[in-house]
């Protein structure tokens, strides 16, 4: 552990999506000081209407999780 995971708009290759984790995996390993060898990471895809709900449970209804805050109405994506 830990266990990162992504969620996302579509539209991204497999090939942008390996690099990202990896990214992610890598810094993460880095600032926590510690191997990367027990992260681990996911992505998951939705359309701009999933991500409404997504929004909502990830990010609206846990505004004391959320260390980045949002800088857009995902509204706007629709």
């Amino acid at each position: 552990m830990p266990h990162i995971g992504i969620k996302m708009l579509e539209g991204r290759t497999e090939e942008q999506k390996k690099k990202a984790a990896e990214a992610v995996k890598t810094a993460l390993a880095q600032s926590l000081g510690m191997s990367d060898h027990y992260i681990t990471v996911t992505i998951e895809d939705f359309d701009a209407h999933e991500w409404q709900d997504v929004f909502k449970t990830e990010i609206t209804d846990k505004p004391d999780k959320v260390y980045v805050k949002p800088q857009y109405d995902p509204k706007s994506l629709i």
